[in-house]
């Protein structure tokens, strides 16, 4: 059975209750691919995959043509045409996607305040203060499409529930181009029968670990003692999993803010004058501030440091950059020039703080290469401490120089 097929078929026997589904996710269809084909309709109903064609390059997202011969976003484009040769490879314009993201985002702001971007173009938007001004929550998800269809020229898929599980859940069975509603009363009648990968937080491995043990849907999940779940993947685990068996999810949707700036600092016990201390805890705090920068996927145009002195006067310097960056080393760089621009002669320093400001995605922000740049290089590395970090603990992996240094708290 098709996925298209079980959409008709759940939406039949589920139901159109729709009271206290005030959750809404909505997902844009193939929103690069789509973008693409919108400027260019030539391309419609043709296998298109954007993304690098040259040397290491990967699919950035596909057409559903495209993926229907097996490509999806990440995958070396090397691959992506021997698994369809005809493919039409179109190079990735991330500022025209953004400009349309912001367009999008305006539409859903005309519905409620209230929406939560994951990506430039996924959001979840909670409603319940737009249904008696606007309507019912499938009639409000059935005019957001309409709007997007006809503003855009692009489609979307959304998902009507009582929580962002379940609503998030039913935009991936709505796909493409639909509209998927979970009633709160058949949220149990619609879960048990899929598979346990459909649980956020089900990994491939976790997944095959659970399939070894006859644990095939999520049906099978619910009905295991909460024990019993406890011992296979964990206490921290086995209560998240048992909630969302049961469609029990209580996350609210949180407007998301944009980040000004990123900044970390960090007072002394005791005053610091050698300059070499000084540039190692201007490393430490760089590479703090680096690692936010990249796990929210950000870059930054201007790093500055502060400087707070024994008497409590503080000062601050800063550079701007011609591109962005969310390198250790080029932050570092910078914030170790700043402070020896400044020629201190052992002062005492009581606070050091260092700051990235004048943000952008890092999908869209622009990065000057250097001739001589390898590769791989500090990105590789950097990526490679962060998802050791990741795994192991934020002290598991720092800079050579800061190794002797006893860890602090800021």
């Amino acid at each position: 059975m098709s996925r298209s097929q079980l959409n008709r078929s759940k939406i039949a026997n589920l139901g159109d209750d729709d009271t206290n589904c005030h959750i809404l996710h909505l997902d844009m269809d193939a929103f690069y691919a789509s973008v693409e084909v919108r400027r260019n309709p030539a391309l419609a109903g043709k296998p298109v995959v954007v993304g690098g064609a040259e040397g290491r390059g990967v699919v950035v997202a596909a057409t559903y043509e495209a993926r229907e011969f097996g490509i999806h976003a990440a995958m070396p484009m090397s691959r992506a045409m021997r698994l369809c040769p005809t493919a039409i490879v179109v190079p990735a314009d991330h500022r025209a996607y953004a400009e349309v993201s912001a367009q999008l985002y305006q539409i859903l702001l005309s519905v409620t305040p209230y929406v939560e971007t994951l990506a430039l173009d996924e959001a979840f938007l909670d409603i319940s203060g737009a249904i008696k001004l606007l309507g019912k929550p499938t009639e409000i998800a059935a005019k957001l499409r309409t709007e997007i269809k006809t503003q855009l020229n692009l489609t979307a898929s959304v998902g009507v529930a009582s929580n962002k599980f379940l609503a998030k859940l039913a935009s991936t069975y709505a796909k493409p181009d639909g509209l998927l509603l979970i009633p709160e009363a058949a949220a149990v009648k619609f879960l048990h029968p899929l598979p346990v990968g459909a649980l956020w937080g089900v990994g491939e491995k976790t997944e095959a670990k659970l399939q070894e043990l006859g644990l095939n849907v999520i049906g099978d999940i619910a009905n295991l003692p909460l024990a019993t779940l406890t011992r296979i993947v964990g206490a921290a685990s086995a209560e998240h999993l048992h909630n969302l068996c049961w469609g029990i999810d209580d996350r609210e949707v949180i407007v998301s803010e944009p980040e000004k700036s990123i900044g970390n600092e960090t007072t002394f016990g005791e005053d610091l004058f050698d300059p070499t201390e000084v540039e190692a805890q201007l490393l430490r705090l760089a590479d703090q501030v680096a690692a936010r920068l990249r796990s929210r996927e950000l870059s930054s145009r201007t790093i500055s440091i502060k400087i707070r002195f024994h008497d409590f006067t503080t000062i601050t310097r800063s550079k701007t950059l011609t591109s962005y960056t969310h390198s250790t080393q080029e932050i570092n760089q910078i914030a170790r020039q700043l402070y020896r621009n400044l020629n201190l002669q052992r002062v005492r320093i009581r606070l050091l703080g260092v700051r990235a400001e004048g943000l952008q995605s890092t999908q869209l922000a622009s990065f000057q290469p250097t001739l001589d740049e390898p590769d791989y290089g500090w990105s590789e590395a950097e990526q490679a401490v962060d998802q050791a970090r990741a795994k192991f603990g934020e002290r598991a992996i720092k800079p050579a120089r800061l190794i002797a240094e006893p860890d602090e708290e800021d």
